[in-house]
């Protein structure tokens, strides 16, 4: 998905061709570039023309322009193309004012503010993310280079309804109050890449890090997330969003590693992990019945429950035939789910439990700490 993604979106990748669009900081980008241009030569560019990082040249329509006496402001509409962004359509302005020192970023209304440390941008700044501010200097720079004056000029952006925008996205839980961040590494919003889902999860960890957290959690969703909170009372902090993308967890993790992760979440899930899935999306990965009652086995399953195992339609199924049988089979998944949340790991410093809860919030299995 995209940036700003909504929680728990459970969207499959249609089969034709997607259209790709444009996140928050190619929009707040444009608008800037415009609003400047309307502010020191008195018009604005419509429609106005970026160059992005990697050589893209989008252009872009004003959808609102507005002058006074020491400003302009310029708004785009943001356009995400086919992907499910939950800023798709909102309102991206930029007012620029002369000022003193530089360039100056400033939260205008709907963009939030940072209050906890671990994110690339400070405490107490708007929460525009390093490229698009680099971005938007760059422009700025260019700009006043061609007309021989000095680049001191204060930047706002504002989002219109951004903060109830963010109430859809993972900002409150990393500690980016009041609105959207102005996010984006390429400008491009590529349909169901999941990037910004990831991106939430390695700020989730930098936040822990910066927090002195040594504990967090990783939960498939709010079934799980709840468990294991009612079991350590975690901080928001220490709970990290991973939902279906445990390889991305966990390979960050590895390289920024934090003492103990807990991985809690449903049976079918945690068995495609256990199958080394990193990805646990059902339109991305499936549970192998083959496999699962080739485990059965192992822990003593007869040829008539492993057939029927086999035979099944869902892991839920295949589960249930396990309980009549009395068989441990989440015990066994867990234990191969942690396994391979440990081949990921590698050598990282971090001991993985892992939490299998049913639907209704039963713990079907709980593993030791790994070494």
């Amino acid at each position: 998905m995209s940036e700003n993604e909504p929680i728990n979106i459970e969207a499959e990748k249609p089969a034709q061709e997607l259209r790709r669009g444009w996140t928050t900081g190619a929009c707040a980008t444009a608008a800037t570039k415009s609003a400047l241009h309307a502010l020191i030569k008195g018009d604005f560019l419509d429609p106005v023309e970026i160059t992005l990082p990697k050589g893209d040249k989008p252009s872009f329509a004003l959808t609102r322009e507005k002058t006074g006496d020491d400003f302009a402001s310029a708004s785009i509409i943001k356009d995400a193309g086919d992907d499910p962004d939950v800023t798709h359509l909102a309102v991206i302005t930029s007012t620029v004012r002369r000022s003193e020192g530089g360039i100056i970023f400033r939260a205008g209304d709907g963009v939030g503010m940072v209050t906890k440390a671990g994110l690339p941008i400070e405490v107490g700044e708007a929460a525009i993310n390093p490229i698009p501010r680099k971005l938007m200097t760059e422009v700025v720079e260019a700009f006043c280079l061609e007309h021989n004056i000095p680049a001191d000029f204060e930047i706002t952006i504002s989002v219109p309804g951004g903060e109830k925008l963010a109430e859809k996205t993972w900002n409150p839980r990393l500690g980016i109050l009041g609105g959207i961040s102005i996010l984006g590494t390429t400008g491009v919003v590529h349909p169901f890449s999941c990037s910004a889902w990831i991106h939430s999860i390695h700020s989730g960890i930098d936040v822990s890090r910066a927090n002195n957290i040594n504990h967090v959690l990783g939960a498939t969703g709010s079934t799980s997330e709840k468990i294991a909170q009612d079991m350590y009372n975690f901080s928001d902090e220490a709970m990290l969003d991973m939902g279906d993308f445990a390889g991305g967890l966990l390979k960050y993790l590895r390289a920024n590693p934090i003492d103990k992760l807990t991985l809690a979440g449903g049976f079918a899930k945690f068995t495609k992990l256990a199958q080394g899935a990193m990805d646990l999306h059902s339109g991305r990965s499936q549970v192998d019945m083959d496999w699962l009652a080739e485990q059965a086995a192992e822990i003593g399953a007869n040829t008539k429950t492993t057939d029927e195992i086999r035979s099944a339609n869902t892991a839920l199924e295949a589960l249930q035939i396990a309980e009549k049988a009395e068989l441990p089979l989440p015990s066994r998944i867990a234990l191969l789910a942690r396994n391979t949340a440990k081949t990921v790991l590698r050598t990282a410093p971090v001991s993985v439990e892992i939490l299998i809860i049913s639907r209704d919030g039963k713990v079907l299995a709980h593993t030791d700490w790994s070494d």
